[in-house]
This record gives structure tokens, sequence and C-alpha cells, in this order.
């Protein structure tokens, strides 16, 4: 008699996925699993394998199996065969240095800057630490209408936002505007610059001060005027030219970007 095929036996052990292993060489981004901690292998210890997040915090973690994510999979971390890890370089945010970086797939959450330019300066500083936390930056036409781009955006738990706001002053439009916003899953911070342009240090361009601009004035074509700059589009070029890393920016918008990356991150949406 001919047997019957009924496929797989319903009793039968199922076949366990194969984690990959993969060389904790330096530089791999990797999350712990138990955790949630990001950060860069920078050397292999005693217990296990170093890791840096952006700030540059270690942490040591035992070479468990399946114990770590990349791109959100389980791998399991090996001692690689060739010589101890050693310590990376420095991003221009000042963070541990990630080479071969693959951005992290974007979180929900996400920063706000006003423009164009401000986009674009947090960019060339840390543009470094958006990628490895998956941190999406979207510039506004301004934040006249804030309220309402925050209640279309639709906030909650692990859907953070975080704004930059320029000239963020006692009595300033932006400073009413702001205190406007109720919400715990929005964080508005800011420098007391009246454009990002001014929180860039004036010796990096080589100027003693950034001029004063009448109040009648568009600032941008006031400060390209006295300097003779050209258009406000050539003194941009000019500005961000100039920007290596955080050593050429004010403490304020170090501080105000360093919490709103902080901010976003705190959620554990992955």
């Amino acid at each position: 008699m001919r047997a019957h095929s009924y496929g797989n036996d319903v009793l039968s052990t199922p076949r366990r996925r194969r984690v990959r292993e993969i060389p904790a060489e330096p530089d791999l981004v990797v999350e712990d699993a138990s955790s949630g901690f990001c950060g860069a292998v920078v050397r292999m210890a005693e217990g296990g394998v170093v890791l840096a997040d952006r700030h540059g915090a270690e942490r040591v973690f035992p070479l468990s199996p399946a114990g770590f994510l990349i791109d959100g999979k389980p791998v399991t971390l090996t001692r690689p065969a060739t010589a101890t890890a050693t310590s990376s370089t420095r991003s221009a945010s000042g963070s541990v240095q990630v080479k071969g970086l693959r951005a992290r797939t974007a979180r929900n959450s996400r920063i706000w800057v006003e423009g164009k330019h401000d986009a674009e300066l947090v960019e060339r500083i840390w543009g470094h630490d958006l990628r490895v936390e998956g941190v999406v930056v979207e510039p506004l036409d301004g934040i006249d209408h804030l309220d309402a781009h925050i209640d279309e955006f639709g906030t909650g738990p692990g859907r953070r936002l975080g704004v930059l706001v320029d000239h963020l002053v006692t009595g300033s439009k932006e400073s009413r505007l702001v205190a406007a916003i109720d919400d715990e899953n929005v964080l508005v911070t800011g420098h007391p610059y009246v454009d990002i342009w001014q929180a860039v240090k004036p010796g990096v361009l080589g100027i003693a001060r950034w001029p004063e601009v009448p109040k009648h004035v568009p600032w941008k074509d006031g400060i390209c005027a006295a300097l003779g700059w050209g258009e406000p589009y050539e003194g941009w070029q000019r500005v961000l030219g100039a920007v290596r890393d955080f050593r050429d920016v004010e403490t304020p918008l170090i501080g105000a970007v360093e919490r709103l990356i902080d901010f976003v991150t705190d959620t554990g949406d992955g």
C-alpha cells in the first residue's frame, strides 16, 4: 500500500532559524537586544565587547548568542580573528565615528527646524549621529503655524517631535508661539541668535563679530551687504563651507540640538 503524504509532521520540532555570526570589528554599529543600548564597537574586553554610544559613553556586553541586533535582526557577535579593536576617530559632533555606516531605519519621531539652512547646518555637524540613531530632520517654513503642524503630525508614545527654534529669547515672537505648545511628546529648544547663521562663530568666517542689522532690513540681506558677500545664497555657501565640526558653532546651539536628539531617541520605538 502506498503511503499518503500529509506534509510536515505537526508534532515535529520546528527548525530554528540560524542566527548570523558576525565578528565584532571596530566601528560596527549594533544594538543590545536586552537593553536597547545602541553603539559602535570600540574594543574587546575580558567580559565581552565594549560599545560606545554617540556621547562616547561606554558599556560592556557579553557575547551572548543572538544578543545583539543589526537592522532589527538578531545576530551573535564573535571575537574578531584579527587584533583587538581599538577606539575609532570622532565625528563632526565629537561622537564616535562609525566607519562604513549603514543608516538605521528611520524612527517615527522627528526633529523639525525652521528652514533649509538650519537643516543643512544640523546635518553638517550631527549628520553622522542622526544616521546612527535613525532620526530624520525636516525643515519647516518658519514656526508661525507650529501648533497646526504638530496636530497634523499626531504625536504619541514612540512618536515624538523635537523642534529647534531661532531667536528663542524672552519676549520674542518665537517665545510666545512656543509657550502655547503643551504636549509631553514635544520638546522645543532654541538658541538666542536671530538666525542660524549667527550661531556660527565669527572667527571661523574671518570676521571680528556679526554686524548689526537695522530692524527694517531683512537680516540675511543686511549681513551680506555689510560684509560684501553678495546675495544671501552666496553668503550661506560661505557660512556653511566654513563649518568643520561642533567647535565652529556657539555652545547654545550645541546644547539645543543635543537635547533634541536625546529626547526623540529616548522613546523605545526602535
